[in-house]
């Protein structure tokens, strides 16, 4: 049912199935829907928190199919997620969602109505994009966003609930992934990172999840500054064993640069610094509501 492609870091490149993210898509899209069925979260203003949560997802995976499918160019699909960012923007806007954000030293910003039609398109597009480029090895795409998730669900309350099933689904496929059995392919980045970005959104936590994608932020700067300046892309290199790197394009790069590190390694490494970072926002949010 799904195709194989070579996994390039492992010895021999043996052959992997690769798009298994679709499961994630469409277990979650079902799980989801049954939360609005079973009204376990009230509708609200004529919205649908779950409905809204749905139609995210599943706009991701079909963006990742897409990709997949044609190879769509960066300068295309770095702007398709602006269209996931309508339903957020309906919920947002007509549950009068608040337009304040808090920030640490600068005190409470208030983007006013701003905040509805240019911050949620500019937060869906800047999570999706750097979620999806922070990939690569096995474990990297899977691990990294389920403690970004665990993290969100933590501190959002009674929405939490609409996360079981897609964590539950995510974790099994991060297990499987780390083991090089499977990989998700741009559907499951594509649609974990949009999840991601709706969720913090429908919780009214994007503070928190762009404390916690730090590190994902700093790959993705990293990536395009070397690209648009000196047009050259990070490559990591594979000797059987280890992977290392002779320059400091992304985020892999600058951990393996002159310094051999096996792919579980370098997975470990990244998956530590989301954690931290992850760990920061928890704290930020404990101490603002303290």
């Amino acid at each position: 049912m799904f195709p194989k492609v070579p996994d390039y870091h492992k010895p021999n490149k043996p052959l992997v199935l690769n798009g298994l993210g679709v499961i994630y898509v469409l277990v979650s899209v079902v799980y989801v829907f049954l939360i609005y069925f079973f009204d376990i979260i009230q509708v609200s203003n004529g919205v649908s928190k779950p409905l809204t949560l749905t139609v995210c997802i599943l706009f991701g995976g079909f963006l990742g199919l897409l990709d997949d499918w044609i190879d769509l160019k960066w300068r295309y699909k770095a702007f398709l997620p602006l269209i996931a960012a309508i339903p957020l923007i309906s919920l947002a806007y007509k549950i009068g969602m608040r337009t304040s954000v808090a920030l640490p030293f600068l005190g409470v910003i208030d983007f006013g109505i701003s905040y509805y039609f240019i911050m949620i398109p500019i937060l869906v597009t800047i999570i999706t994009n750097t979620v999806n480029q922070l990939g690569g090895l096995n474990g990297l795409e899977t691990a990294c966003p389920a403690i970004v998730m665990i993290g969100l669900m933590i501190v959002s309350g009674t929405n939490a609930v609409l996360l079981y099933g897609p964590l539950a689904v995510w974790l099994l496929l991060t297990v499987l992934n780390f083991q090089g059995r499977i990989f998700v392919g741009n559907t499951g980045s594509f649609a974990i990172g949009i999840t991601l970005a709706a969720f913090a959104v429908i919780s009214d936590l994007k503070f928190d999840l762009v404390i916690s994608i730090l590190p994902y932020v700093f790959n993705s700067s990293l990536i395009l500054l070397t690209y648009f300046f000196f047009r050259t892309k990070a490559h990591v290199s594979f000797d059987g064993k280890r992977l290392s790197s002779d320059h400091r394009r992304s985020l892999i790069t600058l951990i393996t640069y002159r310094r051999p590190l096996t792919e579980r390694q370098v997975v470990l490494i990244i998956s530590f610094l989301v954690a931290v970072s992850t760990f920061f926002a928890l704290l930020i949010q404990r101490f603002s509501l303290s």
